[in-house]
């Protein structure tokens, strides 16, 4: 395994790529830090090599290539840790998300050797699963809540982005669950385990409607569900013109779901424009595939 670590403008953020051999395959983790890193320190890591969902908004390529080993999703967390100037024991707010590259339910038996084995590791880390609900979800559900009821730190967010189904068959043209069922699942994990799970909304000029946020609030109910608003980037801008673009529709559909009762966090990505810093923005991934395959 070799790794090349990249360092943004945004001296808060690092992107930390892994390229493994035999068989060939490469991996995207990116460092988060909040404050300092004994404030707050967030890592996303990737559970495949590339990825066979094929979201439209995604940098993955759209090409998958395999899943990684428990021993390869592990080892990307080390690494990042490898480079903070604390002990993570004194980390205040430590997350681990499985959210960079490829979709953690279809990759779920290494994904949950690789939580256990970081539990061991790092037992005040945050273990956050974030998955676009694919059809399979539920085939591992009761092992999952059977993994969110033994380790209490383990937690759950789906990618819903749209407030209806035909809209999210066009994000997400590989077969999913409904935004119905990602409802009923989230509701039996948040019953079996007594933590509430998490679903994820990209709001654009499309979905940004008090309709759109009714619909959100009837799925997903405000006592049982926390709610993030994001960030898409277009394809033909960037980031940070994405981001003053679309703080202003956040802040306005914000007000309606508050209004409706929801409990709301706003994640603003760091680092996309100069290093590709978070999910969906993979840009050595694109060089490495045409290195490697496309030729």
């Amino acid at each position: 395994m070799t790794t090349k670590i990249f360092e943004s403008k945004d001296t808060n953020v690092k992107k930390f790529v892994f390229e493994f051999e035999n068989p060939k395959g490469i991996a995207e983790a990116v460092l988060y830090r909040y404050g300092s890193y004994q404030k707050r320190t967030v890592i996303c890591c990737s559970v495949m090599s590339g990825c066979p969902v094929g979201c439209t908004f995604c940098g993955t390529g759209k090409f998958f290539i395999r899943n990684l080993t428990k021993d390869e999703i592990v080892e990307q967390v080390k690494t990042c840790i490898e480079t903070i100037d604390c002990d993570t024991r004194d980390i205040e707010k430590f997350q681990i998300m499985f959210m960079s590259m490829g979709e953690p339910f279809m990759n779920y038996e290494n994904l949950e050797l690789a939580i256990r084995e970081l539990n061991g590791l790092y037992s005040n880390a945050q273990l956050l699963v974030s998955t676009s609900a694919p059809a399979n979800t539920i085939t591992w559900l009761d092992s999952f809540i059977k993994l969110s009821q033994q380790i209490n730190k383990v937690g759950l967010q789906f990618s819903v982005h749209e407030s209806l189904n035909v809209n999210r068959k066009k994000l997400i043209p590989t077969k999913t669950c409904t935004l119905e069922e990602i409802a009923t699942i989230g509701e039996t994990w948040a019953k079996s385990v007594g933590r509430k799970p998490f679903y994820n909304y990209c709001v654009h000029e499309g979905n940004n409607t008090k309709e759109d946020a009714e619909r959100l609030i009837k799925l997903f109910n405000p006592n049982v569900w926390e709610t993030t608003l994001s960030v898409i980037c277009e394809k033909d801008e960037s980031v940070a013109n994405s981001i003053q673009r679309q703080l202003d529709i956040i802040d306005k559909f914000k007000t309606y779901m508050l209004d409706n009762g929801a409990s709301i966090r706003v994640f603003n990505p760091a680092g996309q424009d100069d290093i590709g810093g978070g999910c969906g923005q993979l840009w050595y991934f694109q060089k490495w595939l045409n290195d490697n395959f496309k030729k």
